[in-house]
């Protein structure tokens, strides 16, 4: 479906858009068109749609087009912003690493909560546990590792444009030697048989390797677990995968397991103390 680019109102700019996205079976349609026409025209969300008949300049109608058809595309919003917000920090993201979602935040709940002094992130991807954890907790330092060299790159920028390279750093790998007080990660978890219902946002646009694990979903783990060390372990796992995780940590020596629901109610984390 077509969307004009023409300069008009903020309503009619809007209502095309959502219109357009909804038809191709976006979900939020209305949503992510007031999002992408802040952006394309410098504003806050709040203040575009309290003026809805004010006009929209024909360059930044041009602008909002463009991304209106990247989101056609199914294109994640984020990537098309190249930005995302996570806990009180806003992360540099593009199709080099996954988009931090709003349940990966427990892992730097439980942070918060133990204040270790070091903490190992793997699989930091854009760096998002690693950096909202340095920027909560100044005592502590944060080592974050990924397999991918482009992520690194991401997670590396982040840091240095946040201002915490002095207590984040990244490298290659999963689990380096070195004493931690905290282990987290969000590794892989998603089973190939679910990969083909996925929305397209995640299909066709995110890593597939920072999502797929084997058949199912626990390659990743049976990986790492083996390896990990510190005290106090904390692993974001996906629907249903909790049980079977708990008993890779208490077969690496965690005997004290907790799992942490997500606001959907789904055990979203699996924490092992020794």
């Amino acid at each position: 479906m077509a969307v004009s680019t023409s300069a008009g109102t903020v309503r009619e700019a809007l209502s095309s858009a959502a219109d357009a996205l909804a038809a191709a079976g976006v979900p939020d349609a209305r949503l992510d068109a007031e999002v992408l026409l802040a952006a394309a025209t410098g504003r806050q969300r709040a203040a575009l749609t309290a003026e809805l008949q004010a006009p929209v300049a024909a360059a930044h109608a041009r602008a909002f087009g463009g991304m209106v058809r990247r989101r056609l595309r199914r294109e994640p919003v984020a990537y098309i912003l190249g930005r995302r917000g996570f806990r009180r920090i806003e992360l540099a993201v593009d199709r080099r690493v996954l988009i931090p979602r709003p349940e990966t935040e427990l892992l730097v709940e439980l942070a918060a909560e133990l204040e270790p002094t070091r903490v190992l992130d793997v699989g930091t991807g854009s760096g998002a546990v690693a950096l909202a954890i340095a920027d909560e907790l100044p005592q502590a330092t944060v080592a974050g590792t990924d397999t991918s060299a482009p992520a690194l790159e991401v997670a590396t920028a982040n840091a240095a444009r946040l201002g915490l390279c002095g207590r984040a750093s990244f490298g290659a790998g999963t689990v380096p030697g070195g004493k931690f007080d905290l282990t987290v990660a969000n590794l892989p978890y998603v089973a190939e048989r679910d990969w083909p219902g996925l929305q397209p946002e995640i299909r066709e646009w995110e890593p597939r390797e920072a999502l797929l694990a084997g058949p199912d979903g626990l390659d990743a783990f049976r990986e790492v677990v083996p390896l990990l060390r510190s005290p106090a372990v904390g692993l974001e796992v996906g629907a249903g995968q909790a049980d079977a995780v708990a008993a890779l940590l208490e077969a690496a020596g965690y005997g004290h397991i907790e799992l942490r629901r997500d606001l959907a109610g789904t055990e979203r984390v699996v924490v092992g103390r020794r």
